[in-house]
């Protein structure tokens, strides 16, 4: 994707939402991805002029970080698309309809409590949602609405149920839950089994619940 003296003197991220390694800058996707600019400097120009929305926001910023599962919306040319991985780890430009890119699905950090015992709950991109359903707990994912930042449903993090693996070697595989293991002192286990039948195991924090069901 990056030219060959693009390596080292790749735009590094903002800090944001996202880990740095766990992101695009925005200059990448709209130069180097979506093909929209030649240089840096036709990058500034269109975020200038508020073109390129995240998340339903528009963002200025030529290396805001753009992560997993984001929106990414050009209003200008009805283009929208959401950021995922690919098989081999690397992020893809996955194109959306209008009514998709009004959700996004969110991983649970965790649920706490503010003042006066108000619950709330702390997203994978750094959101805070307040009184959200007392069955919702962490690992879980959320759909959320973009517009109201309201949850709109949610998939509990149960066996069986389809997820994407989101960090390690295998990174990018979609398979379903097969069993979890716990060891007290160390990381818990997930088992997946992919479309083709193979298995294999990550740590719980790589792995997001996309969707319910038995089939990936």
């Amino acid at each position: 994707m990056l030219d060959k003296l693009g390596g080292a003197f790749a735009p590094k991220p903002s800090s944001g939402p996202h880990k740095s390694r766990e992101c695009l800058p925005l200059v990448l996707i709209i130069r180097d991805r979506l093909k929209y600019a030649l240089t840096y400097s036709e990058v500034i120009s269109i975020l200038m002029q508020r073109h390129i929305q995240v998340d339903g926001k528009v963002r200025t910023d030529k290396t805001y970080p753009a992560g997993f599962m984001d929106v990414v919306s050009i209003p200008k040319t009805n283009e929208n698309f959401r950021l995922l991985y690919d098989t081999k780890g690397r992020f893809r430009l996955h194109s959306l309809r209008d009514e998709e890119a009004k959700f996004k699905l969110c991983k649970v950090r965790s649920i706490q409590f503010g003042q006066k015992g108000i619950p709330y709950l702390n997203t994978y991109d750094g959101r805070t949602i307040r009184y959200p359903d007392p069955l919702i707990k962490p690992n879980d994912t959320i759909k959320l609405d973009l517009e109201a930042n309201k949850i709109v449903e949610f998939i509990k993090f149960d066996v069986g149920n389809v997820v994407m693996v989101t960090g390690g070697r295998n990174r990018g595989r979609v398979g379903v839950i097969k069993n979890r293991e716990k060891h007290k002192g160390s990381f818990e286990t997930i088992h997946i089994q992919d479309s083709t039948g193979h298995e294999f195991a990550t740590r719980l924090g790589n792995v997001f619940t996309i969707g319910k069901g038995t089939k990936p």
